[in-house]
């Protein structure tokens, strides 16, 4: 059958409705109605003469034809976009194009703002929407593919295409009153013993592996979805937090709260831009990374570049790289 035959659009369903397994979210990513879904479902299934989606108890299952099938379109789909991208031109001035990124409460509050004041004087009429990190996003495909970009920590091993953006380091936060703080300072005996308040991500950060890495099992008693939380938490209380020291210098003495080094050696903290490689030669999407990229360097300091020397090298789709083992401090 020629190309002439079908509706090439229905490729772009048949995508959305592989990887999503399920016709309403299917619907919600391609922004069309559940009964569009539907039908575009039954004119796929006709002509492949093959169910592709079979419900089993309360989900959907591929079929085995539909398994040999995702491949081939996905990777269809993007030569296409590649072949329809080499010839546009964008132009950041006079676009009013979308974005979707998606960053956590910590990112959003040390690089929305430059990265605002940035587009307001290249790209006035570009709109991005933030959305926050859901747990469980950050394992799978079909998360990134509805994103331009995920700013996440490089350790996580989204899929896709990485680069590294903002360095930074953890530190501690206690109340100023805190007994436990000696000369400015906590030990790795405080923090066995101390109350935690901590950022439930979903996976261990760097500083929790350290702690791990030594012995230390946190006493957590209050945990958060988010950083930004954690400052409030411990002032008044003898509560610690070990939080990123860009965040910890926002909330100095606007939230009452000390920030102290940790008792063992900098733990380097990389966060980085994935996206999906469908987008990769896309020319407004090139100028959106350019831009991040940008402002990530605007934001480096001697402790970053520090911090950066130290971690060079690192493979972005190697985890137990990303995120060293170090010692504690003699």
């Amino acid at each position: 059958m020629g190309l002439g035959a079908i509706d090439l659009n229905l490729l772009v369903a048949l995508e959305a409705l592989l990887e999503e397994k399920n016709v309403t979210h299917a619907g919600v990513r391609l922004s069309t109605s559940q009964s569009a879904m539907s039908g575009s479902l039954a004119r796929l299934r006709r002509h492949f003469n093959d169910e592709l989606l079979v419900r089993v108890g309360r989900e959907y299952e591929l079929t085995p034809l539909a398994e040999r099938l995702l491949p081939v379109v996905q990777s269809s789909l993007h030569k296409a976009e590649e072949a329809l991208s080499l010839t546009r031109h964008f132009d950041p001035s006079r676009s009013r194009q979308r974005f979707s990124v998606v960053m956590s409460d910590y990112v959003m509050t040390v690089f929305v703002e430059p990265l605002l004041r940035a587009l307001a004087q290249e790209a006035p009429g570009i709109r991005i929407d933030f959305h926050p990190i859901v747990i469980g996003q950050l394992e799978t495909e079909t998360h990134l593919r509805c994103h331009d970009l995920m700013i996440v920590p490089l350790g996580y091993q989204l899929p896709g295409v990485s680069e590294a953006v903002m360095h930074d380091r953890f530190m501690c936060l206690v109340d100023p009153d805190n007994p436990r703080l000696v000369d400015g300072r906590l030990s790795l005996r405080d923090l066995a013993e101390m109350p935690h308040a901590a950022c439930a991500v979903g996976k261990l950060t760097p500083a929790d592996r350290q702690l791990e890495t030594l012995g230390i099992t946190p006493r957590v008693q209050v945990s958060t979805p988010g950083f930004n939380v954690l400052p409030f938490l411990v002032s008044g209380t003898d509560l610690v937090a070990v939080v990123p020291e860009r965040l910890a210098r926002r909330y100095e003495g606007f939230a009452r709260c000390a920030v102290v080094p940790t008792p063992f050696p900098d733990v380097p903290l990389v966060e980085a831009m994935y996206w999906h490689h469908n987008r990769h030669a896309d020319p407004a999407h090139r100028w959106l990374r350019e831009t991040v990229r940008e402002v990530g360097a605007s934001l480096d300091d001697p402790v970053a570049r520090e911090i950066a020397d130290e971690i060079a090298g690192t493979d972005a789709t190697h985890a137990d790289r990303a995120f060293p083992e170090l010692t504690a401090a003699s």
